[in-house]
């Protein structure tokens, strides 16, 4: 309820008040070009697969101890600052206006990445998560950033049957097991499995550390029937 409480409040604030930067608070856009020049990508060389950083030999550590079920994996930038306080506002405090330059920043890597998809997703939320919350904040940004690239957006295809446990402190082992099963196709991704089937897939979270969130909602529709599902995200720790 105080989630909900929030979002009306800072509604209200932004019709009352002029719009501000998030960051400078300078008058102007939620994010300002300076502050969004801020938001920098990645640089360091990374996998192609799994997009963490190479070790120094030139190997990937997470492809070596779990290489992830997907077709592929990319990431915007580092969980680090200013991008995490903004991740954390847009997804604890109510602060959706943010979702629009963080979906251009997605769309930009996207393009960035020659990633090629015909449709976008996002991470689903469990309903009791979702109500409480008041919205998905990742899908507020996949569609933001399929708005900006083109493309369509459905978030009618996958579905999250079981609450689970936050990820933040688990192992990369317990964090597989508490999203294993935690999603499925929905009655009209499995109608037109011979569509999707045909068609690329690109599943858009806020922040990963392993992967295994997006595998998961990978692993449900490759079930299904789906042939290529990429993942791109806003952020991801570097833990090399």
């Amino acid at each position: 309820m105080h989630i909900f409480i929030k979002n009306i409040a800072s509604t209200l604030l932004d019709f009352i008040f002029p719009p501000r930067c998030f960051l400078c608070k300078r008058d102007g856009p939620v994010l300002c070009t300076t502050c969004l020049a801020t938001l920098q990508p990645l640089s360091l060389p990374r996998c192609q697969h799994c997009h963490t950083v190479l070790m120094t030999n030139g190997t990937c550590r997470q492809c070596r101890e779990h290489p992830l079920r997907l077709s592929g994996l990319r990431t915007f930038s580092t969980y680090r600052e200013p991008l995490r306080t903004c991740i954390h506002a847009l997804k604890y405090e109510g602060r959706r206006q943010l979702a629009e330059p963080l979906g251009r920043l997605l769309a930009e890597a996207y393009s960035n990445y020659k990633l090629r998809a015909d449709v976008i997703l996002p991470v689903p939320l469990h309903t009791s998560r979702q109500l409480e919350r008041g919205y998905n904040q990742s899908a507020l940004l996949a569609a933001a950033c399929a708005q900006h690239l083109h493309i369509a957006y459905r978030d009618d295809l996958l579905a999250r049957q079981r609450a689970t446990r936050p990820q933040v402190g688990l192992s990369l082992r317990e964090r597989s097991q508490n999203v294993t099963g935690a999603f499925e196709p929905t009655r009209t991704f499995t109608a037109a499995t011979k569509a999707f089937a045909r068609r690329r897939i690109l599943i858009i979270d806020d922040v990963c550390t392993t992967g295994s969130t997006i595998e998961a909602c990978a692993d449900a529709l490759f079930a299904a029937g789906a042939r290529s599902i990429w993942g791109l995200v806003l952020a991801r720790p570097d833990t090399g």
